[in-house]
């Protein structure tokens, strides 16, 4: 575990928006650690240094709660639709070795044949890993690849001890060649509007010409 994910959390006893508010303006954040059968612990915990910690999705945080550590997977993060301030963490109780499911980001890399484009349908796959050990994503090599090829969940190759939980078959990628959009008008369409327009002009000038 990495030293530098050790975070001292404080326990709370006061609730409620009010008590949310006080500690956010003091620029520490809320948060709940429950799971495992045990009762869930209200705690405060730094601003600053959690929001580095939790950039990274399935972050594990090794909270120092009154002298005792317990490690914890950052499940839930809700934030001021607005203005972007973490307003409280939701932290599920792990223990070493022990396997979790987790939803892990999917990173495509390189680029397919010319002409084509590659779409990511899939953009997390979940898996079962140790809980220790959570890949922060998994890579998806599209380099050379064709018009009609499709990369399946099981394609994808998986970190070492992960397991794939999602659908074998679901898509992942999709490379094709982009649809063409026709923003002039058509050939058809045009020449017939010259036509009447010509018309409309030989008209003009035959009535002038009869006064």
């Amino acid at each position: 575990m990495d030293e530098d994910n050790k975070v001292v959390a404080e326990l709370r006893e006061s609730f409620g928006k009010g008590a949310a508010r006080k500690i956010r303006a003091a620029h520490k954040i809320p948060a709940v650690i429950y799971g495992h059968g045990s009762e869930p612990k209200h705690v405060t915990l730094p601003g600053h240094q959690t929001a580095l910690l939790i950039r990274k999705a399935n972050a594990v945080l090794d909270l120092q709660i009154e002298g005792t550590s317990q490690l914890a997977l950052v499940k839930d993060v809700q934030k001021d639709p607005v203005h972007q301030i973490i307003e409280h963490i939701d932290l599920i109780v792990i223990k070493r070795g022990e396997k979790v499911q987790v939803e892990v980001p999917v990173h495509v890399e390189g680029e397919p044949v010319s002409g084509t484009i590659a779409d990511l349908d899939a953009h997390t796959l979940l898996l079962e890993v140790e809980a220790t050990h959570i890949p922060e994503n998994v890579v998806v090599s599209v380099e050379g690849l064709e018009e009609g090829t499709q990369l399946l969940a099981k394609d994808v190759e998986l970190p070492k001890g992960a397991s794939l939980i999602t659908d074998t078959d679901v898509l992942v990628v999709n490379v094709h060649v982009p649809q063409k959009v026709d923003l002039g008008e058509e050939p058809e369409a045009a020449e017939g509007v010259e036509a009447v327009e010509a018309e409309a002009a030989e008209e003009s000038a035959e009535g002038e010409s009869a006064e």
